[in-house]
């Protein structure tokens, strides 16, 4: 099925090209519209091609204020391979200042491979694996906390269906050179539903982030963000011009299983004791929770279930049954 999905962009044609992935939308007020979803595509000829999105979440920032500087920065490098870039990827969700779209409700980062006849979320989904991903060779996907969480930085991947493919997305991880790495298996955090995982199964090599959180701007999950795609461009060979810094050291992650996470066991206010990239042990201390309504009920305590390296923590105070509080990751050999 072809996508409804289209562009005016000619992914084949050399030079620089900008425009909107439009996306079908019947609404109240216009029956046959369109969501402008912006993309450019910077082509130079022979040489691999890079996809880098973000604002698949619309409330994490960081990613799309680093791939408007790297389009800029685009525009006077000369570019020997291909970059596709969207900024905006899930723009209604952009434009509203949300996690997920006001649209459909929906999650484009638990929606891939995506549907051609389901709400605009999936649409675009739908269009980025059937259109996009045949085009890439390498995939980043910027994410950050958001509103909800403070994160760590880290680098995610899925590990590859074949030796060739694994060490691809393994090079791409020490090329991005996040202060921290983890190779992840698929359990938790959307599985095979991300844009990422989507993209491996597909044969590319590919990565997503976390650059920080919480409610504003971290200014080194910009540069991180921007830092790290200099470093890839370059690498690979698709901008061999473009100035990106020297990599670092990476940590080697692993995600502890979701059992150890604690979460809310009731509604009220959240009161963390420990910072994000902390050490955690056993039945310390992690915070308290103040019910809601019973102000003279004393806090809940709340404690850690295993030993780990806080990878995540909840920004707002204000918590609901069922919120994550916080996560662990633990240090690993591969």
């Amino acid at each position: 099925m072809v996508s409804p999905v289209w562009t005016t962009i000619d992914f084949h044609k050399c030079g620089v090209q900008s425009d909107y992935a439009r996306v079908p939308y019947s609404s109240d007020t216009s029956a046959y519209g369109w969501i402008p979803v912006p993309m450019i595509c910077f082509n130079g000829g022979d040489g691999p091609t890079a996809l880098l999105t973000a604002g698949t979440h619309g409330d994490e920032y960081e990613g799309q204020i680093a791939l408007r500087r790297i389009a800029r920065a685009l525009c006077q490098t000369e570019v020997k391979g291909r970059i596709i870039i969207l900024p905006e990827l899930n723009r209604p969700a952009v434009i509203a200042g949300r996690r997920n779209s006001p649209l459909d409700g929906g999650n484009l980062n638990r929606l891939f491979p995506g549907s051609a006849v389901s709400g605009p979320t999936a649409m675009i989904a739908e269009y980025v694996t059937e259109v996009l991903f045949p085009l890439a060779d390498y995939v980043l996907d910027l994410h950050s906390g958001g509103s909800s969480l403070d994160y760590m930085q880290v680098a995610y991947a899925h590990r590859g269906h074949t030796p060739e493919q694994d060490h691809r997305i393994g090079d791409l991880l020490d090329c991005f050179a996040a202060p921290n790495s983890i190779l992840t298996d698929g359990r938790g955090g959307g599985g095979a539903t991300t844009l990422y995982a989507a993209a491996v199964a597909h044969g590319v090599a590919a990565l997503t982030t976390e650059l920080g959180g919480g409610q504003g701007l971290s200014q080194a999950g910009v540069r991180l963000a921007e830092d790290g795609v200099r470093r890839v461009l370059h690498h690979f060979g698709i901008v061999p011009d473009l100035v990106a810094p020297a990599s670092g050291p990476t940590r080697k992650l692993k995600i502890l299983p979701p059992e150890t996470a604690i979460y809310a066991p009731a509604d009220g206010l959240f009161e963390p004791l420990v910072e994000v990239g902390a050490p955690a042990r056993a039945g310390q201390a992690a915070g308290y929770l103040h019910l809601l309504s019973q102000p003279l009920a004393d806090p809940i305590e709340l404690r850690f279930k295993a030993d780990g390296i806080v990878i995540y923590r909840r920004y707002p105070t204000l918590t609901t049954l069922g919120d994550a509080l916080y996560g662990l990751a633990a240090e690993s050999e591969r």
